[in-house]
C-alpha cells in the first residue's frame, strides 16, 4: 500500500517538492555557512520524495544545545514559511476523505520543516 501511495504522491506533486528542496539545498551548500542548512533541506527532499512508510524521530546522537540553536536560526530564516506551506497543503488535502493520507504526509513534512536539526528520517519496518 505504501508503494502505491508513494507513486501517487510522486505523480501529483511530490517530485516537484523534492526538486525544490534539492535546488534550495544546492544553493545553500554553495556557501560554507549554509552547508548545515543544506544538509537539512536534503533530509526534507528525501522525505518529500518517498514519504509513505517513513517516519521522523529524534536522532539519538543529538545531545547538546547546537541543534537547538540551529533550529532557532532555521525557524527565523525560513523554516516557519516552509512549515506554513505544508500546513496549507495539508489542510487542503484534509478537506476530502481521499486526500487524508496525503494531508498526513504534508503534516509530517511540516513538523520536520519547522525543526529539522536533531531529527532523522527512518523507514518503518
Amino acid at each position: 500500500m505504501k508503494t502505491i501511495g508513494n507513486v501517487i504522491w510522486l505523480v501529483f506533486g511530490g517530485v516537484f517538492i523534492a526538486i525544490e528542496y534539492l535546488v534550495s539545498s544546492i544553493a545553500l551548500m554553495v556557501t560554507i555557512i549554509g552547508i548545515p542548512f543544506g544538509l537539512q533541506t536534503l533530509k526534507l527532499a528525501m522525505l518529500a520524495l518517498w514519504p509513505f512508510g517513513s517516519e521522523v524521530r529524534s536522532a539519538p546522537q543529538s545531545v547538546g544545545c547546537l541543534s537547538t540553536v540551529m533550529n532557532i536560526i532555521w525557524f527565523f530564516v525560513g523554516g516557519v514559511w516552509i512549515c506554513l506551506s505544508h500546513l496549507g497543503f495539508g489542510i487542503l488535502f484534509a478537506i476530502t476523505i481521499v486526500g487524508l493520507p496525503f494531508a498526513q504526509q504534508h503534516f509530517k513534512l511540516a513538523g520536520l520543516a519547522l525543526t529539522p536539526f536533531g531529527r532523522e528520517v527512518v523507514d518503518r519496518a
